[in-house]
């Protein structure tokens, strides 16, 4: 009888679906959390644009008929107002630390307990690796995000109350326009990266839920610059410039004579006097108005996604170096 040799046996690629599934089983717990959130917060807008909306209209308009400053405010009013808010503050907050769990944590958890370079010595490379634990959870993120945008942007433009829902207020702005939507894959960017670069899953998410949010205060604070602001003047016998209602403030001061900008001095009791020893002429006021909503929306957008991106280009290298 001849003995044969025994075939090379090769490891077959994992199927596509094979990869997804598990992935999915990896990232269970974030995915129920995000779920239970994206049905929360959905669910509270529709309930403030439907039902509640026209009891808490009614009561706001016998409660407050001309002075907003003597509102009495009753349960209605409050419960519509809870139900927009909190809402808004998931969009702009907790999406951050979902992110964080689904880049920071899990990848740092698989490289520290060795899982990851087992997939990557059976069947799976490296680069699909990082790539589907990368897709998949923007996917989700991108599309829960997105259905809580459109639900705010609804209950938005249907608002009916004076008093709050502007466009310039950190979680508002935040929640109705694209933002909302670079939130979340910013901070699974940084995540991931964070996750590779530390191997350790408790670090991880922390620093990366910590260097997510340093981004987007960055951002926040600097996109109000990176457009044009409007200003608008007035004599010194006005008491402040004409902006109009719903707008974002930005600098304030005095024009001089030459055309330069001083602070507001501390001119005491004869104001007159000091005005012209500082030879101002006009009060200033920089301001964004609400048109400015969307350009304002675009750069801050822009902003977090060029982070997004160099941090998922930056994941990728470290990888490719760590595992050549």
């Amino acid at each position: 009888m001849t003995l044969t040799a025994p075939e090379t046996v090769r490891a077959r690629p994992a199927r596509p679906a094979a990869t997804v599934r598990t992935v999915l089983r990896l990232h269970r717990g974030a995915l129920i959390v995000w779920l239970i959130l994206v049905a929360a917060a959905a669910g509270s807008l529709l309930w403030a644009y439907g039902p509640i909306a026209t009891d808490a209209w009614a009561n706001w308009r016998r409660q407050c008929p001309d002075d907003l400053d003597a509102c009495m405010w009753d349960t209605r009013i409050n419960g519509y107002y809870r139900a927009v808010r909190l809402p808004e503050m998931a969009i702009a907050w907790l999406t951050l630390p979902v992110a964080a769990w689904a880049g920071a944590a899990l990848i740092g958890r698989e490289l520290e307990n060795g899982t990851a370079k087992l997939a990557w010595t059976q069947s799976v490379t490296p680069a699909r690796w990082l790539a589907t634990k990368l897709i998949m959870p923007a996917a989700v993120l991108t599309a829960g995000t997105t259905a809580l945008v459109l639900v705010h942007r609804l209950v938005y433009e249907d608002n009916p109350f004076p008093v709050f829902l502007h466009w310039m207020d950190a979680e508002t702005f935040i929640a109705n326009g694209p933002v909302a939507l670079a939130l979340p894959l910013c901070g699974l960017a940084l995540g991931a990266l964070t996750g590779l670069l530390l191997r350790r899953t408790l670090p991880a998410l922390a620093i990366g839920t910590a260097v997510t949010w340093g981004v987007v205060y960055v951002a926040d604070l600097v996109t109000p610059d990176l457009w044009p602001w409007k200003t608008a003047t007035a004599s010194l016998d006005s008491a402040w410039p004409n902006m109009g209602d719903d707008v974002l403030f930005g600098d304030e001061g005095m024009l001089t004579s030459s055309g330069g900008r001083i602070t507001y001095p501390d001119c005491g009791d004869d104001f007159a006097r000091c005005a012209a020893d500082h030879h101002a002429v006009a009060f200033y006021a920089d301001y964004h108005p609400a048109s400015h909503f969307w350009p304002l929306q675009l750069i801050q957008t822009g902003i977090l996604l060029t982070v997004a991106l160099a941090a998922t280009a930056a994941a990728f290298l470290l990888l490719r170096r760590r595992t050549a």
